[in-house]
């Protein structure tokens, strides 16, 4: 397939800069993949759109304060964002800089700390952090919240906590779990009062995220490497669920890719490891029955999910919906609530 397929035209003032005021007070759009029918709410409503006995999965990852400004020993200014810490000292990271670090080089951050480049892998490095300082030590003191680039300003303090869900646990991602950043603890109980329940993944989001599909053929591109862990009450509750007859609901795509790469004889299987999944048109969802998302960018491997999951044509014709209706965009834009094409299981699209 030809990655202009998943193109859209969207004018720059939707591309959401700042989170709304308050967490929930987004717009929330209702695609019906198999019929394509499109209808507006707002996510308040959400308690309204499902039933009891359905089950929510989020993503509980934590982001890191992964951007460092830093300087080489010989006085270059340069900007590391850690993609991956590997050990209490020791990262993997992407460098910013004018003249590309060797290995060998220091790389000093704030005066304070210093790190050496020990090798190169491709477009990421791997960074030895010297002294008693952990790299986690080293970002929460020196380092921030690391915004998306379509964010056009610098992150601030009000990031610090718009920027991560209200659930977040387990520090390892450079971007957020976006979908989840609409939900606030009044939503949370009102869903529980509603009788739906909840179970949480882990799944760190990696810089790789952002990255263009630059192959014309989407078939050649490859997908980034993302650690996830399912525990086994999560995998017990989806087991239940589906037994019940409730539905499956992935709160953003980085949950639905987690729970897709779980499957193992046709069931969601606990444990962790590495995922590269790439959910394109011709996948056969095989757990999640709906999706919470936001709106993703076009030609990138997260719009090529959506539609994937609600059919090409009726997802670009939503996407062309929200920008007629000035929907904002992107990671504090507002959300989609995403039925499926075809029935979770029963074939392949």
């Amino acid at each position: 397939m030809d990655v202009d397929q998943f193109a859209f035209d969207l004018p720059a003032e939707l591309i959401a800069q700042f989170p709304p005021p308050q967490r929930g007070r987004s717009r929330l759009l209702h695609l019906d993949g198999a019929l394509g029918a499109i209808r507006d709410y707002h996510f308040s409503d959400l308690p309204q759109l499902v039933q009891p006995g359905d089950l929510l999965v989020f993503n509980d990852t934590r982001v890191m304060k992964a951007r460092l400004a830093a300087r080489k020993d010989t006085g270059g200014k340069l900007e590391i964002l850690i993609e991956r810490v590997i050990a209490d000292r020791r990262v993997l990271a992407m460098i910013k800089a004018s003249h590309a670090p060797r290995p060998g080089n220091v790389l000093r951050i704030a005066d304070a700390v210093e790190a050496e480049v020990l090798e190169r892998d491709g477009q990421f490095y791997v960074l030895q952090f010297s002294g008693d300082r952990t790299a986690h030590d080293a970002m929460e003191k020196f380092g921030s919240i690391p915004l998306p680039p379509y964010i056009q300003r610098a992150s601030g303090e009000q990031d610090e906590e718009r920027y991560q869900t209200v659930y977040a646990r387990e520090p390892g991602a450079v971007a957020a779990p976006t979908a989840g950043l609409h939900f606030d603890a009044q939503m949370l109980e009102h869903l529980h009062q509603r009788g739906v329940q909840r179970a949480f993944v882990t799944l760190h989001v990696g810089a790789g995220t952002f990255q263009p599909v630059r192959s014309a053929n989407i078939e050649q591109h490859r997908m980034h490497s993302e650690r996830y862990a399912i525990a086994a009450a999560t995998a017990a509750a989806i087991e239940r669920t589906r037994s019940a007859g409730g539905r499956v609901i992935a709160v953003g795509t980085t949950t639905l890719r987690t729970l897709e790469s779980s499957v193992h004889n046709g069931a969601c299987r606990a444990g962790s490891g590495e995922t590269e999944l790439f959910i394109r048109p011709g996948y056969r969802f095989r757990v999640v029955d709906r999706l919470l998302t936001n709106f993703h960018l076009p030609h990138s491997t997260l719009l090529m999910l959506v539609c994937t999951f609600a059919g090409t044509a009726h997802t670009l014709a939503a996407y062309r919906y929200a920008v007629e209706q000035r929907y904002r965009f992107f990671s504090y834009g507002d959300a989609m609530l995403v039925d499926p094409a075809i029935p979770t299981g029963e074939s392949v699209r």
